[in-house]
């Protein structure tokens, strides 16, 4: 009776290196890198709340059922969420537990001579036998050369054979494919704890002070301390606008030709610089980009009270809906009492029809109408802020219309004034300004998020191109005197089908002396 087989058991440690093993295999790497892109498509189909929390909450509202489960899984904050942080931690150690085994194999290859040539080179993949002019050795030295000129690394292990290989960039560039790769995650990681972006509008004759009051919204990395800002001022002189007005049949009526903002760059040591900042073209502050993302109309308002003083004057940024910039927004006025709020439409060009309502049919200025309702109540319920571009009417009745409407609209164009019922005084529309939607963004790992995908592109196209291959020569006397048979056999290390074009090459060479 034989004694029944004990399998051996890993233990603690054994599972540890057998763990080990398998994450930092290229299989699992590959594998993680897929999940990672899979992973970061949630953040490109929902919307996410450090860009845009208004429109997150509403989605969240629009969706009872979905929205909070997708919240509570971090749908809704998908690059800062736990599960997107794990996968993208073990892709980093998979890479470097990859990586670095493979470069000290790769290092030690190239400081190792070639293998041996096999005694029977008939075997190889590619093999070619021929007879040439010249003794033995006089041949191997013209072969030598040859081969060196085609960029072998050659070394005889005896005196009737030659060992060459070529190719060592191949595995070069699959590394440096791979370090790059691991810059690319540091430089993200870099720029996610270190960087900020904020938004703002800023309508033309205002300025814009780098400080975190005066962003719209603001969204420092983990690390940033938003007090700690660059001290530099914007002041936007201009925005130009240009939109297509020849009707070329083409559909393109009406469509942005050109966006360009004029400003004045202050920086934290009162040099003033005029700048221009224009789509691709950023304006440079030093630790910052400021980019022109989008523009619209600020319509310049005045309120007045019952006595004729004014509580309100100022351009308020009205955002655009639609290309032909119908652009909805508010007019809060705190300054009467009870308070008053105004919400509505700005028409560039405006038309009022029973089907489509208010709406503008060109984006430029060519007919401006402000179109509001008028309310009265509290602006900030239970004192919390709100959307300076949407006015809450929860705490607020609309004020009656005349000939007995339940709601009083009103319609106006530039230099008119409404007066409000009931002695509440007068609202006035002055006139149109322009503003620029600027995104001030700081990355500190971009260069090197750059650089590192250039690096990884160029290791990439090293290791598709670049073949490996070894090369084996033999040489004996010929039964001709002064005459020697040369067998040269080619070895490559993946499918290469020039491998047999390689060896005649190497041969033809060598022609002459047959």
């Amino acid at each position: 009776m034989t004694d029944a087989v004990v399998q051996p058991r890993l233990g603690a440690v054994g599972w540890v290196r057998y763990a080990w093993r398998q994450l930092t295999s290229m299989r699992t790497a590959l594998f993680l890198l897929l999940l990672l892109a899979v992973a970061a498509v949630p953040g490109s189909t929902f919307p996410q709340r450090s860009i845009d929390a208004a429109r997150t909450a509403q989605w969240i509202t629009d969706h009872q059922t979905a929205g909070p489960l997708l919240d509570r899984l971090g749908f809704f904050e998908v690059y800062a969420s736990p599960w997107f942080a794990a996968i993208y931690l073990l892709l980093f150690v998979s890479l470097i537990g990859c990586v670095v085994p493979r470069t000290r194999i790769h290092w030690h290859q190239m400081r190792t001579r070639p293998p041996r040539a096999p005694r029977r080179l008939e075997r190889l993949a590619a093999h070619r036998e021929t007879e040439v002019d010249g003794a033995p050795d006089e041949v191997l030295d013209r072969l030598r050369a040859t081969l060196q000129r085609r960029r072998y690394r050659v070394h005889a292990h005896d005196d009737s054979t030659l060992s060459a290989e070529k190719g060592y960039l191949k595995e070069s560039g699959n590394l440096v494919f791979h370090l790059a790769l691991i810059g690319v995650l540091v430089g993200v990681a870099w720029g996610h704890l270190l960087g900020w972006k904020g938004d703002v509008i800023l309508p033309v004759g205002q300025t814009f002070a780098n400080t975190l009051i005066r962003y719209d919204t603001f969204s420092p990395g983990p690390w940033v301390d938003p007090t700690d800002l660059d001290p530099y001022t914007i002041r936007l002189d201009a925005m130009d606008v240009e939109f297509e007005r020849d009707d070329t049949g083409r559909g393109q009526f009406g469509m942005p030709r050109d966006f360009r903002a004029t400003t004045t760059f202050t920086d934290g040591d009162g040099r003033a610089q005029e700048r221009e900042i224009a789509v691709n073209h950023p304006l440079e502050t030093g630790h910052g980009t400021v980019f022109l993302l989008g523009n619209g109309y600020a319509p310049h308002v005045t309120v007045r009270d019952g006595d004729g003083t004014v509580v309100y004057t100022d351009a308020t940024p009205f955002l655009p809906e639609d290309d032909n910039y119908t652009s909805v927004g508010a007019v809060k006025v705190p300054g009467t009492d009870p308070a008053l709020g105004f919400a509505g439409f700005f028409l560039p060009t405006g038309v009022i029809d029973d089907e489509r309502g208010p709406h503008s049919v060109f984006p430029d200025t060519v007919d401006p109408q402000l179109a509001l309702t008028a309310f009265e109540g509290t602006l900030f319920p239970d004192g919390s802020p709100r959307s300076v571009y949407t006015l809450d009417t929860e705490e607020m009745t609309p004020l009656p219309g005349g000939d007995g409407a339940d709601q009083l609209r009103i319609l106006l164009r530039p230099g008119q004034t409404f007066e409000l019922p009931g002695g509440r005084g007068s609202i006035t529309f002055d006139g149109v300004e322009r503003f620029a939607g600027l995104s001030i963004r700081t990355d500190p790992g971009k260069t090197l998020t750059l650089g590192s995908a250039l690096l990884a592109l160029g290791g990439l196209v090293l290791s598709l191109v670049v073949r490996r291959r070894r090369v084996f020569v033999r040489v004996r006397p010929a039964d001709t005197a002064g005459r020697t048979v040369v067998s040269v056999g080619g070895l490559a290390k993946d499918d290469d089908e020039g491998m047999d074009d390689e060896i005649a090459a190497v041969l033809t060479a060598d022609e002459g002396h047959r």
